[in-house]
């Protein structure tokens, strides 16, 4: 959630750690901050609000330094405050933290004991407190973080830096992404690569329990026992430009114009001519998907709503058991676990906390059949499956996810045929008919995307209003889900969203024309049923807005109004149907002005409880 950069170099490095922390505002924080070693000083600067006003600050007082650690801040102990800001100092020592320490209390009372006082509600000032304690004893500063971080408990990634120790920088993971960076002129580390994209392509992923010391000439890595570690140097295939937002106003808008082209790379390998093969998921997976019984999808946020799509999917043509669940309640129950089960975690980071740690309960109820689908070939939950299918969506920005959900819907879309065909439910012409509507699925959602003018002059009536209902049926009960998620999360406009046949169990009651009733309306089996439900819109003096396959022959009126879909999908609807749910959600969120890409109180990545 928090963003860490970190350099040692042979040159300035506050322009690369200000830059480091622009790149990774789309994170999410409330405040900002920065530490200097310089002439054997320590220098800090911080910062509530946006980068920005760190680097005004930094300017003003003419900051420079070869050494330097930098944050963003998502509060999770004490108030948004320049006194809980990150860097926290101890000393000659500065820290900069991801993650929750879950024994920070015990920790502080002992620091306490011994004199520490402590100036923040901060977990992470208990980090710094407990490096600065070790450097007493410790030849230097790696072996006084290691000492350190084996007294925490729970989940980090820290930089540390001590103008007692100028020569090098320190920086280890445990549960929350760090890579370091491998520069020409010194080395760096981040929470994401996209923050070292303007020094190096090199990057380094460091694994659970790693420690890396940074030095201007070199680096080295270690193990929680100090036990020297090697890791692969990897040439980043994420271009400076992928994270530029070029022609475009948001992240947003820019991230929901890529889909054909994101569709288009996921499903490479099937657009060729291949076939819906068991390889695109590992080459273990023929294997473990003929032992395949049931599956279970673990997920939170966008990521559930599309395995909540998968559901249909798999049940109606690989003819599987499927269960979807919200990755923080699994967790934290006790689920009936058959090892015939393939459990499959969803993540468009996959360093989402909750996700990771449900995967890895799955693991240790007996369920071994193991699928990621993500967007981050190195990410944790990616290393931690057994089969993994990496989506080529590309860096996502922005906090409300449009692309990643797409490219996951794809991954699905093929997980299940490649299922249903080794269970002998799909026959070679059915195969190709589906691998053919993969095939046309950019160019399909090309065509959505022209809808825009139309999208616009709706988002202008939406803006006013409070509340919102979306109605879906079937499949795209969950897409109606995920459309009141993206107006809620970037307009502030409450929304909620029902199974069509729930209205009159309760929903109905709040339906009048100051609640506008946005209803998914693909023309498939379920769609004589849902004309009835918006009856019983229109009949209570809601306004509808139906977005509406050719051939729905749903009559529009005053109150009625219809966009129609450029072409009914089948099985494949639920991606195009929910792209216009996007552009409304970001129109109205313009015409609020409210800040689209960083919306309050949400972080992109989720890496914490």
């Amino acid at each position: 959630m928090c963003g860490i950069v970190t350099a040692i170099a042979k040159r300035n490095v506050v322009p690369v750690l200000l830059e480091g922390l622009r790149k990774l505002e789309y994170r999410g924080y409330d405040s900002a901050g920065l530490a200097l070693v310089a002439d054997g000083e320590l220098r800090r600067l911080r910062a509530c609000g946006r980068v920005a006003e760190l680097a005004a600050l930094a300017e003003a007082q003419q900051a420079s330094a070869t050494l330097g650690v930098a944050h963003t801040r998502w509060a999770t102990h004490g108030v948004p405050s320049e006194r809980n800001a990150h860097p926290h100092v101890s000393g000659t020592v500065a820290v900069v933290h991801n993650g929750i320490i879950e024994n920070f209390e015990a920790l502080k009372a002992a620091l306490q004991a011994e004199g520490y006082e402590f100036a923040s509600d901060t977990d992470t000032e208990a980090i710094a407190h407990l490096v600065h304690r070790k450097l007493k004893d410790a030849p230097d500063l790696l072996e006084a973080v290691r000492r350190a971080t084996n007294e925490l408990e729970g989940a980090y990634a820290i930089g540390v830096v001590s103008a007692a120790d100028p020569e090098r920088a320190v920086v280890a993971r445990r549960g929350s992404p760090l890579l370091v960076g491998v520069g020409e002129d010194g080395m760096y580390a981040a929470s994401d690569t996209a923050a070292l994209l303007q020094v190096t392509r090199k990057v380094i992923y460091l694994e659970d329990g790693d420690l890396a010391e940074l030095r201007r000439d070199g680096y080295r890595i270690v193990r929680p026992d100090g036990a020297t570690a090697e890791r692969a140097v990897n040439l980043s295939s994420l271009a400076a430009d992928a994270v530029e937002l070029g022609q475009y106003r948001h992240y947003m808008q820019k991230e929901i114009f890529e889909q054909p082209r994101a569709l288009a790379d996921t499903l490479g390998l099937v657009t060729g001519g291949g076939s819906a093969s068991p390889r695109h998921f590992g080459v273990e997976a023929e294997t473990v998907f003929k032992a395949v019984r049931r599956v279970q999808i673990l997920a939170c946020g966008t990521s559930y709503h599309a395995g909540l799509v998968a559901r249909y999917w798999l049940e109606a043509l690989a003819g599987l058991p499927c269960a979807v669940e919200i990755a923080s309640e699994y967790r934290y129950r006790k689920p009936v676990a058959t090892p015939d089960t393939l459990v499959v975690a969803v993540s468009q980071s996959g360093e989402t906390a909750d996700t990771l740690a449900a995967l890895k309960y799955a693991r240790e109820l007996g369920m071994d059949l193991t699928l990621a689908i993500c967007n981050v070939p190195e990410s944790a939950i990616v290393r931690e499956a057994a089969l993994r299918f990496i989506t080529r969506a590309g860096p996502e920005i922005g906090v409300a996810s449009t692309k990643a959900f797409t490219t996951q819907l794809a991954a699905f879309a093929l997980l299940t045929l490649v299922l249903a065909k080794l269970n002998g439910r799909l026959s070679t012409t059915e195969e190709e008919t589906h691998l053919g509507a993969l095939r046309h699925l950019p160019v399909a959602v090309q065509k959505v995307l022209e809808l825009e003018p139309q999208i616009e002059q709706w988002a202008q009536r939406f803006a006013s209003k409070e509340h919102a209902l979306f109605l879906g049926r079937g499949r795209h009960w969950p897409i109606a889900m995920e459309g009141a998620l993206k107006l809620k999360e970037i307009s502030y406009i409450h929304a909620e969203a029902y199974a069509a046949g729930e209205l009159k169990h309760g929903p109905l009651a709040l339906v009048d024309k100051n609640m506008p009733v946005i209803a998914v309306s693909p023309a498939d089996e379920l769609l004589e049923k849902l004309k009835s439900n918006l009856q019983e819109v229109r009949a209570r003096g809601g306004e509808l807005y139906v977005f509406a396959d050719a051939g729905s022959e749903i009559v529009g009126s005053e109150s009625v109004h219809i966009m129609h879909m450029p072409e009914h999908y089948g099985m494949l609807s639920p991606v195009l149907h929910v792209v216009p749910l996007q552009l409304l959600a970001y129109h109205v969120a313009l015409v609020r002005g409210t800040d689209v890409d960083k919306p309050r109180n949400l972080a992109k990545s989720v890496t914490v409880e």
